[in-house]
């Protein structure tokens, strides 16, 4: 019974029984004449969780790594220059993406636990007076320290020395369960994926793609075949694939689009900011600090924790998984053994939340954390309890 149990990893993320259900069909001929009428209203949906109207969503079976890769290959040739920072380990997987394609990976190294420096982004732009550097790269939401950083002030940094770079958002972690805004902010390419906001099991890269990336592909000779937005876009126009797509996956997609603007993409937005709230009072009341450094940095998808000196928080997941039977992410690269990360995104409410705090005290109990058992679920009880939107609390007469 233990398997009933949510997850409170980052990804991939609990999966909601309609969305299980939705994907539970026949398979369908991806070939047939009413598979157009199927896929592109799908597309067009995508288009409203990105925000944009003027650029095109591509779809590839795939992780999100893959659609890195889609990003990079259409539009961009080996030994073109681009600017990326490293402030955690998929900023720096992305780098060694990069260095892997032949690019030209110019490096800003920033501390982990900040965000994507903007100040830094714009002096280097400023300064590539010949426009050698043709994209800029930024993680949005840094998995590894849950730190959310600002694109649109890298567009505006782009802007103010009026560099032509396009600029790329990782928002993996961040499409689907916090505000992202593809055309307010000037972004050329997105990633995301199917695993996370989405609420769907992992094997969809989903890509917003702009006007300008989509003229870049004309010219870009990074070998390209399978992540190819050609073949796909124009496979799409006529209403199907260039190749066997993931048909089940594709009907949990639409399931999920429904539900997401079902529910209002504000509203969305509001429950997750809501529930990482509650999760940080909990971390405040054991005594313990995340690794975004400031509140403008904190992300409302997961939570980067540091455990007290002398503790490894390896051992600290590994124990609430054997001993209460519940998933957490662990730390990654230089956060190994010194922190461990509470996912909160996609299908989760308040009551699962509460749930996961309370196991993950009684695993640090357990180890002889200095906390009092309970303090953390009581802070997140009483925030949550004075925040239930549309419902006034009662008080005694």
């Amino acid at each position: 019974m233990s398997d009933q149990n949510p997850v409170f990893i980052p990804g991939p993320t609990n999966i909601p029984e309609r969305l299980r259900h939705a994907m539970n069909v026949p398979t369908f001929d991806h070939r047939a004449p009413d598979f157009v009428d199927f896929l592109a209203p799908l597309l067009d949906d995508l288009k409203k969780v990105f925000k944009t109207t003027t650029g095109q969503v591509v779809t590839f079976p795939s992780s999100g790594t893959g659609g890195w890769e889609a990003a990079i290959t259409n539009t961009l040739s080996p030994g073109d220059r681009v600017l990326v920072a490293r402030f955690g380990m998929f900023s720096h997987r992305w780098i060694d993406l990069c260095e892997r394609h032949g690019l030209e990976v110019d490096v800003i190294e920033c501390e982990w636990g900040e965000g994507a420096p903007a100040d830094l982004y714009g002096a280097k732009l400023a300064a590539d007076t010949d426009h050698a550097i043709k994209a800029v790269l930024v993680t949005h939401n840094e998995t590894a320290t849950g730190v959310v950083s600002d694109i649109g002030a890298i567009r505006r940094a782009m802007d103010a020395c009026g560099h032509p770079a396009m600029l790329y958002a990782d928002c993996v972690s961040s499409l689907a369960s916090m505000d992202f805004r593809m055309d307010e902010w000037g972004v050329d390419l997105a990633v995301s994926g199917s695993q996370k906001g989405f609420m769907l099991t992992t094997g969809m890269a989903i890509v917003g793609v702009s006007r300008k990336a989509l003229a870049a592909c004309e010219t870009a000779t990074c070998p390209r075949c399978y992540l190819d937005f050609r073949d796909m876009i124009g496979a799409n126009a006529k209403g199907g694939y260039p190749y066997t797509p993931p048909v089940q996956l594709m009907r949990g997609l639409r399931e999920s689009l429904d539900m997401l603007l079902g529910e209002g993409l504000e509203n969305v937005f509001a429950r997750h900011h809501r529930i990482a709230e509650g999760v940080r009072r909990a971390v405040s009341a054991w005594g313990m600090t995340l690794c975004a450094k400031s509140p403008n940095l904190y992300s409302d998808t997961v939570s980067a924790i540091y455990v007290p000196a002398g503790f490894n928080s390896d051992a600290l997941t590994e124990l609430a998984f054997e001993g209460y039977g519940v998933s957490f992410g662990v730390g990654l690269g230089e956060m190994a053994g010194k922190a461990f990360r509470i996912g909160h995104l996609g299908s989760l409410t308040d009551v699962m939340a509460l749930s996961g705090l309370a196991a993950i005290e009684m695993a640090m109990k357990d180890q002889g954390y200095p906390i009092t058992l309970g303090s953390g679920v009581a802070a997140a009880q009483e925030y949550y309890r004075t925040t239930r939107p549309g419902i006034e609390l009662r008080k005694a007469a």
